[in-house]
């Protein structure tokens, strides 16, 4: 199928070069060579709409949905992300020594400037339901954003903050291969780090965060903006200065300082990094209410609105617009989730506990003494039926109660709907391990993963 549809990309100018299989079951990565930020949007666009037709077409769906198998990898995009002249020449491009490098280390720290005041935007910029499923999942980035530059980039820019500090430059590390045959090989000083949020890759950044599903225009438009607005600070402190070299070199040197926070080159995996990100004063916006809110605070407005990009009424349109997503999503989520409960797992519970009872009791009345395990079973299926049918009224009472809309419909969804849509799932899910593959009414998680007709 992969093939297919690489083949057919390049039929709508779109060229793909990169297809492998990912870690998931059927799961597959697809990479486009890039392009100026409007069209690799459309093309990106594209590409969806293409996968999703190519594999109908074999008799397959493409599920582009970030979480769709709990306890199995998701699905996202990394959007490389880079500033160029309109010469074409890259402005992320550190050459062979980027501590000299002043045009690169002007861009290098406005984007740290610009990432660091507006995390919560970019953050935004990424935020769905399903999409909150898959960050911090621990195989893609937390919701906490940050920076990764690498041991190079990181050393050159302690030496610019701390002036006075004998820090090495890394530049020249070599590869350590463990085998005498090879030869020595220089060390990529600019490791990809794969739970960094927003990763120096050696001439771009690649912003990890974006959903499967989304559009990388929401992301491109906050990325373009608030380092556009970092670079007119740039430009208004130079322009004020009698002496441009040294304001330059104040400038990288100040901002570099003031935001060095947002600069992790560690797991972004690990328990301790959101802890030391509290600690920086980080945000942590773990679902899409939280992410939504910063869309209309005064500092994120006032961005928009200087630099021209959107009006107020277009800001808040876009944000009563995800707080209705949000709230539809988890609504159907719950609903769903409802009648299949009624209409499908408890009848098939309670059909493979009569069967279970009716053997015991056949074997009481042959004066055979029925199996522990089939008692211990019975009994345990018998419980965890108990606990669905307590938790599916309590989720029936909720729909019952959800009178609200806007931004109280999503803050509800999120604190009503969501806890017991994880209570519910539990019993439910230990229930499709015990009840026997005849009595269960839909395909198990390895029908749908794992087997071959």
């Amino acid at each position: 199928m992969v093939q297919s549809e690489t083949r057919f990309l390049p039929s709508l100018g779109i060229p793909a070069k990169t297809e492998h299989n990912e870690v998931a079951p059927s799961q597959h990565e697809l990479a486009v060579i890039y392009g100026s930020a409007n069209i690799a949007a459309d093309q990106n666009a594209l590409v969806m709409m293409t996968l999703k037709k190519v594999a109908k077409k074999h008799g397959f769906i493409c599920l582009l949905a970030e979480k769709p198998f709990a306890g199995v990898n998701g699905s996202g995009k990394h959007d490389n992300w880079s500033l160029s002249t309109d010469k074409g020449v890259n402005l992320m491009q550190p050459g062979k020594n980027p501590h000299e490098n002043t045009q690169f280390l002007v861009f290098l720290a406005a984007v740290v400037k610009a990432v660091d005041e507006y995390a919560g935007l970019l953050r935004s910029s990424v935020a769905s339901y399903t999409n909150d499923y898959r960050l911090g999942a621990n195989e893609a980035p937390p919701a906490i954003v940050s920076m990764f530059l690498g041991d190079e980039l990181n050393s050159v820019v302690e030496r610019i903050i701390h002036t006075d500090a004998k820090t090495k430059n890394r530049a020249n590390t070599l590869l350590q291969t463990g085998a005498k045959t090879l030869p020595v090989l220089p060390k990529d000083s600019t490791d990809r780090n794969r739970t960094s949020s927003f990763a120096f890759t050696g001439n771009r950044f690649e912003l990890r965060m974006v959903g499967s599903a989304q559009n990388v225009a929401d992301a491109n438009i906050v990325l373009d903006t608030i380092v556009g607005y970092a670079l007119k600070d740039f430009a208004d402190t130079v322009e004020r200065s009698e002496d441009a070299t040294k304001a330059i070199n104040d400038w990288v040197r100040d901002t570099l300082k003031a935001h060095e926070r947002i600069i992790f080159n560690g797991d972004g995996y690990s328990d301790s990094w959101v802890k030391e990100a509290e600690k920086r004063g980080l945000l942590n916006l773990k679902t899409t209410v939280e992410a939504t809110d910063v869309l209309s605070e005064d500092k994120n407005v006032t961005l928009f609105l200087e630099s021209g990009v959107m009006t107020k009424s277009e800001i808040l349109s876009r944000q009563t617009i995800k707080y209705a997503n949000y709230s539809s999503l988890v609504s159907i989520d719950a609903k769903t989730m409802s009648h299949m409960v009624h209409k499908l797992y408890l009848p098939a519970c309670n059909a493979y506990l009569a069967a279970l009872a009716k053997e015991i009791k056949l074997c009481a009345e042959s004066g055979i003494k029925a199996p522990k395990s089939t008692i211990d079973l019975a009994n345990r299926i018998s419980d965890l039926i108990d606990q669905t049918e307590c938790l599916v009224v309590k989720m029936d009472d909720a729909i019952k109660n959800d009178t609200f809309s806007g931004r109280e419909k999503a803050v509800y969804a999120r604190d009503t709907y969501l806890p017991l849509i994880f209570a519910l799932r539990k019993p439910v899910d230990e229930l499709e391990g015990l009840v026997a593959k005849s009595y269960w009414p839909v395909p198990s998680y390895g029908d749908l993963l794992y087997h071959i007709d």
